[in-house]
């Protein structure tokens, strides 16, 4: 495991099963609220999903398991790739809690075992704030590429690179020139949340956050067909772009 991906697990695994209780219930008051509308737990992410049934979907760095479950109600076979034993710990949970079945690897994403898993998905699937963990976004794209069969589809919705310029989803992260390429270390994602005290002690991830051309030309340069760009809004202002939605075929 390369360097910055120990300290982003370390990052991830600070509190994180406590968290995700506090946040999104125990894992049977999770379950029931997957079990009772799974499509409406997938949000927009629905829409770019043609059928459910017996695809096999790589759910990228799927944290808690809050958008596999769902999938796996659907019909979907699931497989979580995450960096963090506590995300696995609680996805696991509200599964059996959900009568459904999920695949965790704990895993740095860029050592998925391809001799497994390689030309095995039909949709590869990330959504959240992903792309920025990694520093070499060809090495990832070319990952994401190896893990799809001929013809399978990849789902990349991110978080906006116009939040380089401007905290606009309130992340509490600093604001820095749009074409920066510097590597930096800041809290993770839900550091927020927590008390001042313990806050303090959480352990940084490392981030590089990219441009809109960056991440379009290595979706094409490693090999993909790009289908389909959107834009969404901000949920913070609805007149700014706060995320995005790339999709893409392989081959």
């Amino acid at each position: 495991m390369i360097d910055y991906s120990v300290q982003n697990k370390r990052a991830w695994e600070y509190n994180a099963y406590e968290f995700w209780v506090k946040q999104s219930g125990t894992p049977s008051e999770r379950a029931k609220r997957d079990i009772e509308n799974p499509l409406g737990m997938l949000k927009r992410y629905s829409e770019y999903f043609d059928t459910y049934k017996d695809i096999r979907v790589a759910n990228i760095c799927g944290s808690c398991g809050k958008k596999a479950i769902p999938l796996a109600i659907l019909g979907a076979e699931v497989t979580v790739f995450d960096i963090s034993d506590d995300n696995k710990r609680y996805a696991l949970e509200v599964a059996e809690a959900a009568n459904v079945t999920i695949n965790f690897e704990v895993c740095d994403v860029l050592e998925i075992n391809t001799k497994k898993y390689g030309d095995f998905f039909d949709i590869v699937f990330m959504e959240g704030g992903i792309l920025h963990y990694f520093h070499d976004i060809d090495a990832f794209m070319h990952v994401m590429y190896s893990l799809l069969k001929d013809s399978g589809k990849m789902i990349c919705s991110d978080f906006h690179p116009f939040t380089k310029i401007s905290d606009i989803l309130d992340f509490e992260q600093p604001a820095m020139s749009y074409f920066s390429t510097d590597v930096f270390d800041g809290e993770m994602a839900h550091a927020r949340f927590f008390e001042k005290d313990i806050r303090e002690q959480m352990p940084k991830c490392s981030y590089r956050k990219y441009t809109i051309s960056e991440i379009i030309n290595s979706v094409i340069n490693n090999g993909f067909v790009l289908r389909k760009f959107d834009e969404h809004p901000a949920w913070t202002n609805s007149k700014i772009p706060g995320e995005f939605t790339i999709i893409a075929s392989k081959g």
